[in-house]
């Protein structure tokens, strides 16, 4: 495994989380559903993990589904 591979999507909820992930799918994004890193955030249980080569997509794709994101760290 490539270290500093992957970046994570924190969104404020499940069902945020749910629809980003569905909007990533759509975009041809990978992304999977994880437990959210805790030194990262303890609002919300899960978060989206993608490849940083796409992050940029990803961001492009939520915003244009108007899907508010918490933020972005990479991991």
């Amino acid at each position: 495994m490539i270290e500093d591979r992957y970046a994570v999507i924190l969104v404020y909820g499940t069902s945020h989380a749910i629809r980003a992930e569905k909007v990533l799918h759509q975009a041809g994004i990978a992304s999977k559903l994880i437990p959210v890193p805790r030194h990262l955030s303890s609002n919300c249980g899960v978060c989206l993990r993608i490849e940083r080569t796409d992050q940029d997509r990803s961001l492009d794709a939520l915003v244009t589904a108007q899907l508010q994101i918490e933020g972005v760290h990479e991991v």
